[in-house]
């Protein structure tokens, strides 16, 4: 099986010490692809560099509403100017996240919709960042129009989860759907459209149930893979294959 991982971010600090056998485990494991977004203008540059380590390492350039405080007007001024010259995959990490406290809702919202219309403009899939957004998410989506992307780590209801598919969006599903506590969520991962559902790990963070507390890696995904493919009664190498496609589909193979 190959399988990929559709947010993965690779470049952060935690993998400094070994990025190259994280990568080397991931690919022992079929993780032969990964989309790794960026959250702040300053790490553009080291985020360039990872991508260059494989061919299947795809990268996204965008700012992340949780580290506002590092984002400068300017830093939206340089976006498109990255897109033409490093052509990448997809613009994000980007969203809004009103459960944070101290992120001003009005700032967020400037930056958002500027990346958006960026995406839109240049043709990109955009990777969005929804936290107690979701439904702010869905209205500016429909709003600014001609849109695709993906809501990662989804944790809406499965009524929002309809308004994206018909908008074009897929969900990105990763560790969280393995806590079974995540009820919701593994209802909506059950039934959910195949041709919507992307896997994802968002490495370093939101490790699944059996390892809590400790660093996530693209390895893992292989875990994700049989918790999705266990609630939706189907095949591993189905569900391998499907999330694959729909993630080449999106970002390229």
């Amino acid at each position: 099986m190959r399988l990929y991982d559709s947010h993965s971010h690779l470049d952060a600090p935690e993998f400094e010490a070994d990025r190259e056998a994280v990568i080397g485990r991931a690919e022992a494991v079929g993780v032969m692809q990964q989309l790794v977004p960026a959250v702040a203008f300053q790490a553009w540059p080291a985020l360039k560099a990872t991508c260059a380590l494989r061919p299947g390492l795809k990268a996204a350039y965008g700012l992340h509403p949780m580290v506002l405080a590092e984002h400068r007007p300017e830093h939206l001024d340089a976006l498109p100017d990255w897109i033409e010259r490093e052509r990448p995959a997809a613009v994000g990490e980007c969203g809004l996240d009103f459960f944070v406290e101290g992120l001003d809702p009005e700032s967020q919202r400037r930056y958002f919709v500027r990346q958006l219309e960026i995406a839109r403009d240049f043709g990109l899939p955009v990777v969005l960042h929804a936290r107690r957004a979701v439904d702010e998410i869905i209205a500016t989506i429909r709003r600014i129009g001609g849109l695709r992307g993906v809501v990662h780590s989804w944790s809406g209801s499965e009524e929002q989860a309809a308004q994206l598919y018909r908008l074009g969006f897929s969900l990105g599903i990763g560790g969280p759907v393995t806590f079974e506590r995540a009820q919701r969520l593994r209802r909506t991962v059950a039934t959910m459209p195949i041709e919507h559902l992307l896997l994802e790990t968002d490495s370093p963070d939101q490790p699944d149930a059996t390892r809590r507390g400790q660093r996530n890696e693209p390895a893992f995904l292989v875990d994700v893979l049989r918790e999705v493919a266990r609630l939706r009664g189907e095949d591993e190498s189905v569900v391998a294959e499907a999330t694959r496609r729909n993630a080449e589909a999106l970002f390229g193979a």
